[in-house]
């Protein structure tokens, strides 16, 4: 297919077989499962993935590729939802195809939206068994970061308090057609088993981060004023002169669950 990407679905195209072997053996898909691919594109990952699940489930955005798909895959072979991702019910799918069990994801995410599709995602997370993605580098690093290091924000925050993830390969530019100006990795994210922190108040907690983290370099307590005092950092032992990197997840959540109580 001669297809040129397009900047507004911010596609570029995986095309380096070796790197694609690599994703498909790190999601290790097999018959029965129910595998959905977000972003399928030209098909790079989406035939082996076929070849090894059976059936896929793809979401694709651009209609062209969408045209492009069902004349290459039969609908036995490859369903297509032709929907933003960013707007579609993930819950409702695995209702659909997987009832009582979960979804597996994987993808070559588009890195414009890449941040803001991962937090809808994450609203899906108990309907997930695992996820699979390439992304920009730097959002990888952010995303595994530990506390107390200059990569640590609201997006590990957030995705950590409901995802173990772990780097599984680094990807160059030249993967890709066209490369894109960034390098790139793919990660795994599996929902945790049992919650790690029990959660009073979800956008009370989604609101302190994001103010938490308004400005890195100022202090919680500047960050935070108006909102914790002193007597309520006392309480939880938590030094109001840190930086919000220096805080852990569970730190956070016990913050939103004392003002959730109040």
């Amino acid at each position: 297919m001669s297809h040129i990407p397009r900047k507004r679905f911010g596609q570029n195209f995986l095309q380096d077989q070796g790197v694609i072997a690599d994703i498909v053996n790190a999601v290790s898909p097999h018959p029965g499962e129910a595998v959905v691919e977000i972003g399928p594109g030209l098909a790079a990952l989406t035939a082996p993935l076929i070849t090894r699940a059976g059936r896929l489930h793809a979401v694709e955005i651009d209609r062209d590729i969408v045209a492009h798909l069902q004349q290459r895959f039969s609908p036995d072979e490859l369903v297509i939802h032709n929907v933003d991702a960013m707007k579609f019910d993930f819950g409702a799918l695995a209702d659909g195809i997987a009832p009582g069990g979960k979804l597996r994801l994987v993808g070559n995410l588009p890195y414009n939206i890449s941040t803001p599709l991962l937090f809808h995602l994450a609203s899906f997370a108990d309907r997930i068994a695992d996820m699979h993605f390439m992304l920009q580098k730097e959002v990888v690093d952010r995303m595994v970061a530990d506390p107390s290091t200059t990569d640590y924000g609201r997006l590990s925050v957030m995705l950590q308090l409901r995802f173990h993830m772990e780097r599984v390969l680094d990807v160059p530019p030249e993967s890709f057609y066209p490369p894109p100006k960034v390098d790139s990795s793919v990660v795994r994210l599996l929902p945790w088993p049992t919650p790690q922190h029990e959660v009073l108040d979800l956008p009370l907690l989604e609101d302190l981060v994001v103010k938490a983290f308004g400005q890195r370099r100022k202090t919680l307590r500047n960050n935070l004023k108006g909102i914790v005092d002193d007597a309520l950092f006392a309480e939880l032992k938590i030094d109001p002169g840190l930086r919000p990197e220096n805080l852990a997840v569970g730190q956070f959540v016990a913050i939103a669950n004392a003002l959730a109580r109040r």
